[in-house]
């Protein structure tokens, strides 16, 4: 009997030299994630050991049960507005009773297959509230940088920054030195020696140089929370009433949205960087999970870390186990080292957040986005300026709202120009919301038919129909986009994916385009890019143009498969090819 592997699906083949390379990216992410675990805590109202027992627990239980095989899993910067203001209003008892109802709604999310909605928040709304978020965490850390003193901490965004200019004459001078030499620090790091992490290298230059020429002159993590203990964290069930879930359901759901959000993007985002793919109820199984536990033990909500799980792909992991590795540095970190991280100056963090909140800004597609002047550009300011001066539900709710309206009103003035579709000769025929047919199977040229508006509830699928069926790399791709009357900047975002990545073998051909998805592949520049001289307006025009393309010495000889005498190629006409019995190759 045919003995079995230890080791299937995310393990199969696994063997020792990709637990050396699983090690090594292990060791190299947790190094990162200590000073960023610490940093988040601090920023979200709690003491710094918090955030490392959430980067041990949740990074371990989310790279075992979750659905990407990259997944790197923590405390992240999109939690530190959401979880700072339940703090304030709840108390931190309260965030971890939030952070417990928050693990089980992304546990049955998972369960009931919802890891699929993620492609139906629209890319401006996205961009929107991390931007926003970013802001936050910026503004949020300037107190520190500056080293200002009784400055107190409020929920709201204007609130805190009227808190900085009233005390903004107790400027410490020592502080702003010690947070200039961490900012430097990190910025050169990776020039000189880009395998250290930059943060970790800039808080010890910035702690030396405190502790030999600053002793005792500015605020320090002991100062502040005290000492880090070294020891594990207690396990402890939080009190549950009914009075308590009524009162924590709200910031719960969020926690729960925003988690699963940011994990699926993350996880979208190594799927891109590693040519993997990922499982999104899984993944949310995964983090409910792992936010069901962290609480039990301290931790704060985690989700998946974008910058840290790119991190892990680029430094070759190849399998979870480079998150479970992740955790368990941590671990030993906090065992051996912790107390030493009480002597941390906060200016030092203070460049630390400020340096994530600037990576995640989003700040080029931001910009992009608003120079466009479209209803998306509308959605992404009032989802951006609600989140930095109303709050992060608000925002998401609003920006939701925003998107379907505008969305609706534009497809009610395309529908006018589209009103003879279905036609009217044909009777069981039906509008699709979205159609892409394959109607073409010569090895050389695939020709599809693309039905429907391309926008960000259509856009995936239509990717996943195109890239599934093209595997064996034809000579050219041929969308007849003359049925698209509409596309947006999330199906802009697809078509150009799939331009680009068909582009790098082969050549891609786009017949009948109408005039609004064309607007907007100019206004991105993808219409450039695909070069103007691959548009065409008929069908006949765009064959004639792939006949040049292809490869005679590839084409199998038969009738419909020669060049001229090829029928269907010429006609663009529906055909199948004959049983391979009555085929001879040449």
């Amino acid at each position: 009997m045919e003995k079995k592997s230890m080791f299937t699906g995310r393990y199969a083949g696994y063997s020792f030299q990709s637990f050396k390379k699983d090690f090594l990216s292990g060791v190299v992410v947790g190094v990162i994630a200590i000073p960023l675990g610490m940093a988040f805590a601090i920023a979200s109202g709690v003491n710094p050991e918090y955030g490392i027992y959430t980067t041990i627990i949740a990074g371990i239980l989310i790279s075992l049960l979750g659905g990407s095989k990259f997944q790197i899993g923590g405390p992240t910067g999109a939690f530190i507005p959401v979880l700072f203001a339940i703090v304030i209003a709840y108390g931190y008892e309260s965030l971890l009773l939030a952070g417990f109802m928050a693990g089980i709604i992304l546990l049955f999310m998972g369960i009931f297959k919802l890891g699929s909605l993620i492609q139906y928040i629209p890319r401006p709304v996205t961009i929107g509230f991390t931007s926003g978020i970013a802001v936050i965490i910026f503004v949020g850390q300037i107190a520190n940088f500056l080293g200002l003193t009784d400055v107190k901490k409020h929920e709201s965004f204007l609130a805190n920054a009227k808190e900085i200019f009233l005390h903004i004459g107790t400027i410490n001078v020592n502080s702003v030195i010690i947070a200039a030499v961490c900012l430097a620090t990190m910025l050169v790091t990776p020039k000189f020696i880009p395998k250290v992490p930059g943060p970790l290298i800039g808080l010890l230059v910035s702690t030396v140089v405190a502790s030999v020429f600053f002793a005792g002159e500015m605020a320090t993590i002991g100062s502040t929370f005290g000492e880090i203990s070294n020891s594990l964290p207690k396990f402890q069930f939080p009190e549950i009433t009914f009075e308590r879930i009524q009162l924590l359901i709200g910031p719960a759901f969020v926690i729960a949205m925003l988690g699963g959000i940011e994990s699926l993007l993350s996880a979208v985002v190594a799927d891109g960087m590693s040519g993997s793919k990922h499982n999104s109820n899984r993944e949310l199984v995964g983090q409910g999970i792992a936010n069901m536990v962290t609480p039990l033990f301290g931790g704060i909500p985690a989700t998946g870390a974008i910058a840290r799980t790119a991190t892990n792909i680029k430094n070759g992991a190849v399998s979870p186990f480079s998150g479970v590795i992740h955790g368990v540095v941590v671990l030993l970190v906090l065992l051996l080292f912790a107390p030493y991280a009480s002597v941390i100056p906060l200016a030092s963090m203070a460049p630390v957040l400020m340096i994530v909140a600037w990576n995640m800004s989003e700040r080029h597609t931001f910009i992009d986005l608003l120079k466009m002047k479209t209803a998306d550009s509308l959605v992404l300011a009032a989802t951006f300026l609600l989140t930095v001066f109303v709050s992060l539900t608000v925002a998401v709710q609003v920006g939701l709202l925003f998107a379907v309206i505008l969305f609706t009103k534009q497809m009610s003035e395309l529908l006018v120009t589209a009103k003879a579709l279905p036609d009217p000769n044909h009777k069981d025929e039906k509008m699709a919301t979205h159609m892409v047919t394959d109607i073409h199977d010569c090895p050389q040229i695939s020709i599809y038919n693309v039905e429907g508006p391309l926008f960000f509830g259509s856009a995936q699928a239509f990717e996943q129909s195109i890239m599934n069926t093209i595997n064996y790399k034809p000579n050219v791709l041929m969308l007849r986009m003359g049925k698209v009357p509409y596309m947006d900047t999330t199906g802009e975002s697809y078509l150009s994916s799939i331009i680009k990545d068909f582009s790098k073998h082969g050549t891609v051909v786009i017949s009948g385009m109408k005039p609004h998805p064309i607007s907007v592949m100019k206004k991105t520049g993808l219409y450039g890019y695909t070069g103007e001289e691959h548009f065409f307006e008929h069908t006949g025009e765009a064959i004639d143009f792939s006949l040049n393309k292809l490869d005679r010495n590839k084409c199998l000889g038969c009738q419909h498969f020669a060049f001229k005498e090829c029928t269907a190629l010429s006609a663009g006409l529906e055909f199948r090819k004959p049983e391979t019995a009555g085929v001879k190759k040449t």
